[in-house]
């Protein structure tokens, strides 16, 4: 009996706390409703900002018009090795022909007993070269001679990477990175924010925008770097560079980050998908479909390879600050991880309480159906006898 009687003690115990816990939970009902309210705000504010996120199709309209008014000052494609040029000496039919330029660029024509270098010569110039060679040989006093390409083979520009189509073009005009980037349909959903541009060294180096190669590379190629911000952005022509037969366009494709930790709604690696833009921990974090509710925000770190000695740093960042602006957005790069940590004690303290309340609701519809259950049966009974 003492046991029973024990245990009673112990069960009214318990009923008591969850009558306490259900009440405490009532009183602070008013605050996860704020609480909740705050966070579907800032919820909207993440849905909103990634809405305003440039899409894929939105920077290829731009790249189209962007490519149609910025364009090079007409003039020449010089001619050059494999071209077919057709040649045409009025009133002398022997000397008009078409021929081809040799590998070393050169071309021969009958009566004139040298070969004549036409490589990296405009049409309009190689006219005037043939005009003096005929004068110097007396076969025609005054000749008047023209010069045009009938094949282009000498100015092939390929473009690949993570664009629409990959494709080898053959230049016949002037023309820029942003128009060669048009016609192979733009970027693809998954290119990166640089675009690299291989170039024989013969060509004009380009200054400022271009970062050669290290000193380990092949010093008659130039490696350029153009950010796609930059060429899409800044309205400065300066990025849109001419391109020449020979160049080699990439568009690598995005990198991923990783967004780990308790601290994220859903970790995992997201592909840097920014058309241009950077990527940062606040992007990131949206990526991961914001912060959860027990995040440690100030806690990140950002875990990046150093490049010169192979092994993971550790970046601390203070994502509540950077969402004050008080601290800068700070840029990740490809294969970062980001980590979030997150509050155990609080967590299972929640939970506890959720698991209480819950426990607590439930007894006390128990008891109320069983009281209520037990005062229909009393009127069910009959009047005691008078």
């Amino acid at each position: 009996m003492t046991g029973l009687l024990a245990l009673g003690i112990v069960f009214d115990g318990v009923i008591y706390l969850m009558i306490v816990t259900v009440r405490r939970a009532k009183d602070w009902a008013g605050k996860p409703v704020s609480i909740g309210l705050m966070l579907a705000f800032f919820s909207l504010q993440a849905a909103f900002g990634q809405a305003q996120e440039e899409t894929t199709q939105q920077t290829n309209d731009r790249i189209q018009q962007l490519s149609q008014v910025a364009k090079p000052t007409v003039t020449d494609i010089p001619i050059g090795a494999g071209d077919v040029i057709h040649i045409d000496v009025f009133d002398v039919p022997e000397l008009s022909r078409d021929v081809r330029v040799s590998s070393s660029g050169n071309i021969a024509l009958p009566l004139i007993h040298e070969r004549i270098r036409v490589a990296g010569t405009t049409p309009f110039q190689l006219e005037q070269t043939i005009q003096e060679k005929l004068i110097e040989s007396g076969l025609v006093s005054r000749p008047q001679v023209s010069v045009f390409v009938k094949e282009q083979n000498s100015q092939p520009v390929t473009i690949l990477g993570a664009v629409g189509h990959p494709m080898t073009t053959q230049l016949l005009r002037p023309t820029t990175l942003l128009e060669v980037l048009a016609n192979a349909g733009g970027i693809s959903d998954n290119a990166g924010t640089v675009i690299l541009i291989t170039r024989k060294t013969q060509q004009e180096a380009v200054r400022p925008v271009a970062e050669t190669s290290g000193p380990n590379s092949d010093p008659g190629v130039q490696t350029i770097r153009i950010q796609l911000q930059d060429l899409l952005n800044t309205g400065n022509a300066a990025f849109n560079i001419q391109v020449f037969g020979g160049d080699v366009i990439e568009v690598p494709k995005a990198g991923i980050i990783y967004v780990l930790g308790g601290g994220v709604s859903q970790p995992g690696g997201y592909a840097i998908q920014s058309h241009g833009e950077p990527p940062t921990v606040l992007k990131a974090v949206a990526l991961a479909h914001g912060l959860g509710g027990f995040a440690k925000p100030d806690d990140a770190v950002i875990y990046r390879i150093n490049p010169k000695t192979g092994e993971r740093e550790a970046i601390p960042v203070h994502i509540k600050k950077i969402e004050k602006n008080t601290s800068e957005d700070v840029a990740m790069k490809s294969n970062d991880i980001l980590y979030v940590p997150d509050s155990l004690a609080k967590k299972v303290a929640v939970r506890g309480l959720e698991a209480a309340v819950s426990i607590g609701s439930g007894l006390l519809i128990y008891r109320s159906t069983n009281n209520g259950g037990g005062g229909g049966s009393n009127n069910n009974n009959p009047p005691p006898a008078q």
